[in-house]
């Protein structure tokens, strides 16, 4: 779903704003954020549905690696080893589906292995997305996050705009702080939970 694509500017874009404006009437904080986590995921699967598990399998693990960073009690020393298995884990997910045809065709023209290359079409935003959760778990391992929920980890990987126009997040998200003020005190710096100064 294009941005400039009639479906978006006419159906898409005009639903999610009456009902994210709507949502913010109530008393219950949570729920624009979790709308918003609703129609990213949408948005995400709309050109390839397939690809909406493997977002919602890494959002969960990474989800896990920064908990476990955060809340596990770890020593310093465990918890860069967590952050390192969790580095290892985004890249080698990036690595497939950006190198893995390449690495193949590669190997194939030097050995003549016959292999067959496989078609691998890269998930929207891939590199983006991998790239912000990493910085996350630097941001946790270095006690910058603390306080964060699955739905707002979630709500920081998929806000759709940034799943193709990763700038437009620095412009929309302070339009978001009041909620997030309302919610749990000052909003977020650089990732899904709050930020010590």
């Amino acid at each position: 779903m294009l941005f400039n694509s009639y479906v978006f500017i006419f159906c898409f874009l005009p639903i999610v704003l009456a009902g994210y404006l709507l949502l913010r009437r109530t008393a219950q904080p949570l729920w624009p954020i979790a709308w918003l986590v609703l129609a990213s995921l949408v948005y995400y699967s709309w050109w390839r549905p397939v690809y909406l598990l493997l977002l919602l399998f890494s959002v969960a693990v990474n989800y896990g690696f920064g908990k476990l960073i955060i809340d596990g009690g770890l020593s310093r020393p465990r918890s860069r080893a967590v952050l390192t298995v969790g580095i290892v884990f985004n890249l080698c997910l990036l690595g497939y589906f950006k190198y893995a045809g390449f690495f193949v065709a590669n190997v194939d023209d030097i050995f003549g292995a016959q292999w067959a290359v496989p078609s691998i079409i890269l998930p929207i935003g891939i590199s983006f997305i991998t790239f912000q959760k990493i910085a996350f778990l630097v941001d946790a391992h270095r006690g910058l996050v603390r306080n964060f929920t699955l739905l707002n980890y979630a709500f920081f990987v998929t806000f759709f705009p940034q799943l193709i126009a990763g700038p437009i997040w620095s412009l929309l998200f302070p339009l978001l702080w009041p909620l997030q003020r309302r919610q749990s005190g000052p909003p977020a710096r650089r990732s899904a939970g709050q930020h010590s100064q």
